[in-house]
């Protein structure tokens, strides 16, 4: 049974820092592409960022959220710094097989069940 566990989203006010989580068993994830996601009510899913042997972000968070992985723990992690309202969403983390690192969300095997950050001004 693959399992794939998000933690570390809440409530926090813009300028604040948060860092989300995600703790798998049954796959090992350094056999994957990763990356972060998230979503708004009533907008679709977005790549947030994305780590292979490399890492990319979308052009919003640049400079601010940092995605790292863990392979001894099998955890992936995303740093979010300086943040802002409009990072408002669900965020899940994926998994692709075929370590692709695209930003569409249909490439991804696996996904979080996903948690809340929300961002007051």
């Amino acid at each position: 049974q693959v399992l794939v566990v998000e933690s570390g989203g809440g409530l926090v006010q813009a300028g604040d820092s948060l860092t989300l989580s995600c703790a798998a068993s049954g796959i090992t994830l350094w056999n994957y592409g990763l990356a972060w996601f998230r979503q708004a009510p009533g907008k679709e899913r977005e790549f947030v960022a994305g780590i292979t042997w490399s890492r990319e972000y979308t052009d919003s968070v640049k400079g601010r959220f940092t995605i790292s992985r863990d392979n001894a723990k099998n955890t992936l992690y995303l740093q979010m710094n300086s943040l802002k309202p409009g990072d408002t969403g669900v965020y899940y983390c994926a998994a692709d097989a075929s370590v692709s690192l695209s930003r569409a969300p249909s490439n991804y095997e696996y996904w979080s069940q996903g948690t809340q950050v929300t961002v007051s001004s």
